[in-house]
């Protein structure tokens, strides 16, 4: 396994990879495969908004994973980020990628100046996903309830934060 960035140009079948997973994992996430299909590529390739990605031995990701510093034009939240669009296949569950995509973006962003914390969402139910971010420090701090609605299901998602100079 390789950890490479990915970029728009050199983004080893993202976009397919990640249509996968949402509609195998639908439950799982706040978009659907439907809004993934003309999404452009998440992030720009700089330093503060990047995605990481987890390539097999014949160049197939694994797992990826994206982040965006806030407020690019708002330079009152600047000083934080967003961790989004974390998804290991099933595949590949287990064998500590989620980890690595988590550790490597946490000292990437620790990288940027004035970077204090990173934020993500989480749906309640994706207790696997959640409890790999508390495993990296990742803490709960807003719970929405019917945040995301998907046909007659409702689902909570929950709000967690890192705060990096703790």
């Amino acid at each position: 396994m390789n950890l490479v960035e990915l970029t728009a140009e050199q983004s080893f079948n993202y976009h397919q990879f990640m249509l996968n997973g949402l509609q195998k994992h639908r439950n799982c996430f706040r978009i659907s495969a439907a809004d993934q299909v003309n999404e452009p590529f998440p992030t720009r390739a700089t330093p503060d908004s990047f995605t990481l990605g987890i390539l097999t031995n014949t160049n197939e990701l694994a797992g990826v994973v994206s982040f965006q510093r806030e407020g690019q034009t708002r330079e009152k939240i600047r000083h934080k980020g967003l961790l989004f669009r974390m998804y290991v296949a099933s595949e590949y569950g287990g064998q500590g990628l989620g980890r690595l995509l988590l550790e490597e973006t946490i000292r990437r962003a620790r990288l940027l100046p004035a970077m204090e914390q990173i934020n993500l969402t989480v749906i309640t139910t994706n207790t696997v996903a959640k409890r790999q971010y508390e495993k990296v420090g990742f803490r709960s701090f807003a719970l929405e309830r019917n945040a995301i609605k998907d046909g007659d299901t409702y689902y909570d998602e929950e709000q967690m934060a890192l705060f990096l100079n703790d």
